[in-house]
């Protein structure tokens, strides 16, 4: 399997598809590379080169014991581009993924990268605060880590309802799309899924958004009932200059899956990129 190894010693690996100007994908949690198989296909089939990588502890990267902060995701995220001595990218990032793409550009800035698209991302601030009143709830992400230190298998059975939207009248979610959630869930190590939280929960973004200079897209449903869109894609719609905000009526959270959704999200991609 190809792999990346970081400047810790971790092995990251990464699916490379196609030629062409790079588009680097950033997953969610607690998934993989493979929940971008489809975009991934895309870009290829359309002369871009597609890659995804699997964070640390996540799919088929290596499992350490520490590491889990957006610090540490972002230099492993420099040490796959610059390893790969990839320029002019479109960085795109679901989630925690988003994290992962904002602290990049917080810490080594956009000399490598052209565009950025973030999808359902968590910044600037998941948690609720005085100032973030939009936020999750504190005793909600200890309840997310209870559930996979009780039970994770079950746990992560039941939050694939919520996490595409499956509880909602008239949705198209397929039991495949829960499935592929289960299984990518499952590949993650305990100790990454429970650090994670704590890391996407209270992680403030706004000082690295704020150092955005490149065109970037945001794209959020705006049911999506994990990362509320107004305590994230629309602030991050503000701090980034000229962003642009697309939202998803009645998308859940994991619009790049589910059927609709996805394929709207992948023309509005392929949009972005060839613009």
């Amino acid at each position: 399997m190809p792999t990346v190894t970081t400047r810790d010693g971790v092995e990251i690996y990464y699916k490379d598809w196609g030629s062409g100007l790079p588009v680097v994908f950033c997953h969610g949690w607690p998934l993989n590379a493979d929940a971008w198989e489809d975009q991934m296909k895309l870009v290829a089939d359309q002369g871009f080169r597609g890659i995804a990588h699997d964070r640390r502890g996540h799919g088929r990267s290596s499992q350490p014991w520490d590491g889990y902060d957006f610090d540490t995701f972002a230099d492993d995220l420099a040490d796959l581009i610059n390893s790969l001595d990839l320029r002019d990218i479109t960085l795109v990032a679901h989630s925690m993924g988003g994290g992962e793409l904002a602290r990049y550009i917080g810490r080594h800035g956009t000399g490598r990268v052209g565009k950025a698209v973030l999808l359902s991302a968590i910044p600037p601030l998941m948690i609720k605060t005085d100032g973030n009143p939009e936020g999750v709830p504190a005793e909600v992400f200890e309840d997310i880590k209870n559930g996979i230190l009780a039970e994770r298998s079950q746990f992560w059975k039941d939050t694939s309802v919520g996490f595409f939207g499956a509880n909602r009248a008239g949705n198209k979610v397929t039991q495949g799309n829960r499935d592929a959630f289960w299984f990518m869930a499952m590949q993650e190590s305990i100790e990454a899924g429970v650090k994670c939280v704590d890391a996407f929960a209270r992680t403030d973004f706004t000082e690295d958004l704020q150092k955005f200079d490149i065109p970037t897209l945001v794209v959020h449903g705006d049911d999506d009932q994990v990362v509320p869109i107004d305590a994230t894609g629309r602030k991050t719609a503000e701090l980034i200059p000229n962003a642009t905000l697309k939202v998803y009526e009645g998308g859940s959270h994991g619009i790049a899956m589910v059927p609709g959704d996805k394929e709207k999200f992948n023309g509005d991609l392929l949009q972005f990129l060839q613009s």
